[in-house]
């Protein structure tokens, strides 16, 4: 019997719903339960594959190719249950398909309207394809009282009535701001949003409040008898150092006890958190640290690279280190004399994914910065095209050698797909896509040269890896480039697409096309960003002894 928990937020946005979510998520697990996660987006985007990183972060992708919000990866490195297209939707979606049915006349000609039509929709998405699985945690976007989450929250509320409050929970997250000059924490706030969530016909059974200190007895039971809680379900969310603490300090305050006791299920074995307990004491404790140099277009925002900043986190804790992000703008690279007053005292260098022309230039400053001072480097997508036309440039005698996507060119060591390979069947246009061009996006197999130095990071040869990206390396180029002396070391299975490049010479310096930050865990880092890490230990460690 499926049980649904469905997490909201209130008075501010940020609070952290979605590491709340997968948190709580985490303990279910912890107690042998089997669980799913999912997220309503209140926007009118069909998904947030076009927005813009400053002002939704990164897209992370599904292995079936869906474009989604960067909770997903939340989700994903608490749970280590790969996520679906099903798994995230916005208003968008639902109105898309609405509006397509009604076209097609499945409405029969009936007046189509918010109530029952979108709501049905959204209560369909819900449910789909969840019998499997104790728990589904569903967060909605947004906060309570905006606008566009309305039609999300009398889902909800018809939800619960359709298939029984004995099956379905509410959780909402609220903040319990501190006012200094009162010396107190305020509760009217969360009072507020309480009557706010009550107002449409939801009343909440866990109150998770945000606090940057202990909320105490009085506070909480003030709480409970204003907002129709138990005191007891008055969960303190206090701010950690790490948001892998989460589940241990979740647990800590009762929150898991709580769901379970709603739900009837037993509750007083303990979950077993080792593993958690493990990932924190190596945050918390390394034993060194090194500095890597994250050489991005959108460093404005850092929920841009959560997903790799997060896998670089991964990587530390598998080598016992602390990883120093250093994020730096690919433009300022571009001044003379800037790599090297910027570059020079890393232990490593990464240049992500990214689109268009402009901090180009910088990053390919990057690349060679570390290609002629021996530094371990790692280019994701974007970066490893750049490392390919700096190597066409500097050592392939290609002085013009550039990417496509930057205007017409004679040299297209980088170009879409359509414009070099023909005949590959898995390139298609990306869903709802209107931008032009084709997309190759989801999990997709490659093959890695035996002996080579990215087959011995994995460990094999075939691995499957998620992709998000229009250009490709241009494999006309393969045999310039080879004598150049960067190798590629892996491809599609057929070998028409390069996924790896890498210089057998260089101490450690790899190239991928896909997006290897969105399949590591905090219990699972991925191997990639192990070995990277762990090179940049070895650099720093040469580095002291001399």
């Amino acid at each position: 019997m499926t049980r649904y928990v469905f997490i909201t937020g209130g008075v501010v946005s940020s609070l952290g719903k979605g590491i709340a979510a997968a948190a709580l998520a985490a303990l279910l697990q912890a107690r042998g339960h089997s669980v799913r996660m999912r997220k309503l987006d209140p926007y009118l985007n069909v998904d947030p594959g076009t927005m813009s990183p400053y002002q939704h972060g990164e897209v992370f992708i599904t292995d079936d190719g869906a474009e989604t919000d960067l909770d997903l990866g939340h989700y994903e490195r608490f749970t280590g249950v790969h996520a679906r297209r099903s798994d995230n939707t916005t208003t968008g979606r639902i109105y898309s398909n609405v509006i397509a049915r009604e076209r097609r006349g499945d409405y029969l000609g009936a007046t189509v309207q918010v109530i029952p039509h979108i709501t049905d929709a959204i209560k369909e998405t819900i449910v789909a394809d969840t019998e499997d699985y104790d728990f589904v945690l569903v967060e909605i976007g947004g906060t309570v009282g905006d606008i566009e989450s309305l039609p999300f929250l009398e889902a909800i509320r018809q939800l619960r009535n359709d298939i029984g409050h004995d099956r379905t929970m509410c959780v909402h997250l609220t903040l319990l701001p501190y006012i200094p000059t009162a010396g107190e924490l305020k509760t009217k706030p969360t009072q507020h949003s309480v009557k706010e969530l009550q107002n449409v016909g939801i009343q909440p059974q866990i109150l998770l409040c945000r606090s940057d200190r202990a909320i105490p007895h009085s506070e909480r039971q003030k709480i409970a008898n204003f907002c129709n809680v138990r005191s007891e379900a008055v969960i303190a969310a206090l701010d950690v150092d790490t948001i892998y603490a989460c589940p241990i300090a979740y647990h800590e305050q009762g929150m898991d006890r709580e769901v379970l006791r709603y739900f009837g299920l037993p509750f007083d074995q303990k979950p077993d958190l080792s593993r958690w307990e493990r990932i924190v004491h190596a945050i918390r404790r390394p034993s060194g640290e090194v500095r890597v140099g994250i050489v991005g277009k959108y460093t404005a925002l850092l929920d841009s690279y959560k997903s790799l900043s997060e896998a670089l986190l991964h990587g530390g804790i598998a080598n016992d280190v602390k990883v120093r992000m250093e994020w730096i703008d690919s433009e300022t690279l571009e001044e003379p004399g800037a790599p090297e007053r910027l570059l020079g005292g890393l232990d490593a260098i990464l240049v992500p994914g990214g689109f268009g022309e402009r901090g180009a230039q910088g990053k390919i400053e990057a690349v060679r910065f570390a290609r002629e001072n021996n530094i371990p480097f790692l280019g994701i997508c974007f970066g490893m095209q750049m490392a390919v036309i700096e190597c066409a440039r500097a050592l392939a005698g290609l002085p013009n050698a550039t990417s496509s996507e930057f205007g017409p060119t004679d040299e297209p060591v980088v170009g879409l797909m359509t414009e070099w390979a023909q005949g590959d069947e898995r390139l298609r246009r990306s869903e709802g896509d209107d931008l032009g061009g084709t997309m190759r996006v989801g999990a997709y197999p490659a093959k890695l040269a035996a002996g080579s130095r990215v087959a011995q990071v994995y460990g094999k040869t075939d691995i499957m890896e998620r992709h998000r990206h229009r250009w490709e390396v241009n494999s006309r180029y393969r045999d310039a480039l080879e004598r150049a002396g960067l190798k590629f070391s892996g491809t599609s299975p057929d070998g028409v697409l390069p996924e790896v490049v890498e210089y057998p010479d260089h101490p450690w310096f790899i190239g991928v096309q896909y997006h290897p930050e969105l399949l590591s865990k905090p219990f699972d880092p991925h191997p990639l960003f192990a070995g990277f890490v762990k090179a940049a230990k070895e650099r720093h460690a040469q580095g002291q002894k001399a």
